[in-house]
């Protein structure tokens, strides 16, 4: 029996870390999608004389439908099974986030920028919502850490093509970047698809409990919509994501405003280049970290931990950042505490309203990201407004403040007690 056990475990194992890795490199082919849109803004406005903030228009759609539409990607996955839905769901979005791209490198008006931004979008949210439904589902024993490794995919992926996108937007225009990048990134996705399935229920029996409390009952999505603790999550989630995606969107941007960009600081490469690079490893590198972090000492703790930092990266780069390395720096570190919101929150969603439902949970709780999305622009309209980012970068910190605050004071204390409601409420029925 014992080593029919084992066996079980290795094979187990073996299965969860190859859907893992497979889920991983699907997230880092669409990392591009959102990460690399800062390398197109400039040429893209000097091509065509459209506004900066028409342009970022295209980004707000693009995040948005990557998000809102996740919920009904997540529910048509867990509707055709576990065999079929990872598969034919991923397959989908690789299609789309090829055609997108592709689009966007023909778009000779905004509409058809927007149109491409329409069709990458629900491509990009078709692969996230699977592949971080498939890590939660797989790893129950080590939800953040899973979380974490999918999600940094998605954060750190652009890094392997920043100096790529770059060069062939200097060289062939960005054109040819959006759509060769589409067409590769697209066809690796869809020929991955086929080898993703979610794990059978009498698979995971063996599975070592959690070491943070959890949920003792899965909700529905109806009944995770009527919690408080959902709406929480959300709102912590949208101040969180906003001040980061402003970061992610402006920061070529805000690198040509400090006089910084071109400078050459490393090797020949160009504070920008370099900060891009960095900034990316950070923003992967903060997903596993602080999700094995929140898999030890708790969601909540980590949460004021990171986010603490965040605000200090804020008020950093806004007051010191004008220096080439500075600059590198204070980004990499808004990045390193602002990448852990897609491990943090998706596991503490799933702690507290069970596995059975997740993936259309944690995608209804990613829809927050979308909400958020439409307050980049903002950014742009307090810096025109006030002829500096400092303002920008003040708001913020402030809002990284706030969510630290929900996270120790509203959050924590709503959870523990509805924790222990479901776990008496499943002792009694048992």
């Amino acid at each position: 029996m014992a080593n029919g056990a084992t066996t079980l475990s290795r094979t187990l194992n073996r299965a969860r870390w190859a859907q893992l890795i497979a889920g991983i490199i699907c997230m880092i082919m669409i990392a591009n999608l959102q990460y690399g849109w800062t390398l197109f803004v400039s040429p893209i406005a000097k091509t065509h004389g459209w506004s900066v903030a028409s342009i970022q228009v295209a980004f707000s759609i693009f995040v948005a439908l990557e998000t809102w539409l996740t919920p009904v990607e997540g529910w048509i996955v867990d509707l055709l099974g576990p065999q079929r839905g990872p598969k034919l769901m991923v397959a989908f979005g690789g299609i789309l986030i090829a055609a997108g791209w592709i689009l966007e490198s023909k778009a000779d008006t905004l509409t058809l920028l927007y149109l491409g931004s329409i069709l990458a979008g629900i491509g990009g949210g078709a692969v996230y919502a699977t592949a971080v439904g498939q890590a939660v589902k797989w790893f129950p024993d080590r939800r953040g850490l899973a979380v974490g490794l999918t999600a940094a995919g998605f954060g750190a992926g652009a890094a392997l093509t920043v100096v790529p996108i770059r060069s062939v937007i200097a060289s062939s225009g960005y054109e040819a970047a959006f759509f060769w990048f589409g067409l590769v990134q697209g066809a690796i996705v869809f020929m991955i698809a086929w080898l993703l399935r979610a794990p059978e229920p009498e698979e995971l029996e063996h599975v070592a409990p959690p070491k943070v409390p959890v949920s003792a009952r899965s909700y529905t999505p109806t009944q995770v919509l009527a919690s408080p603790i959902f709406w929480v999550l959300y709102v912590m989630f949208v101040l969180v994501s906003a001040s980061g995606l402003m970061a992610t969107a402006q920061i070529a941007l805000i690198a040509k405003d400090f006089h910084v960009a071109d400078t050459a600081i490393l090797f020949g490469a160009s504070a920008l280049t370099v900060a891009l690079i960095v900034d990316n490893v950070a923003n992967g590198a903060a997903r596993p970290l602080f999700g094995w972090v929140s898999d030890n000492i708790g969601r909540e703790y980590t949460m004021a931990i990171a986010f603490g930092l965040g605000a200090v990266a804020y008020w950093l780069l806004g007051s010191m950042g004008t220096a080439p390395w500075a600059f590198v720096l204070f980004a990499a570190l808004i990045f390193l505490t602002w990448g852990e919101i897609f491990s943090l929150f998706p596991s503490t969603c799933t702690d507290s309203f069970g596995p059975k439902f997740a993936t259309v949970n944690l995608s209804l709780l990613y829809t927050a990201k979308g909400a958020s999305a439409f307050l980049v622009p903002v950014a742009n309209m307090i810096k025109t407004s006030t002829g500096s980012w400092h303002i920008v970068f003040a708001v913020t910190a402030i809002m990284n403040l706030v969510v630290v605050a929900m996270a120790l004071f509203v959050l924590k204390p709503m959870r523990s007690k509805v924790v222990l409601v479901d776990t008496a409420k499943l002792a009694h029925a048992v």
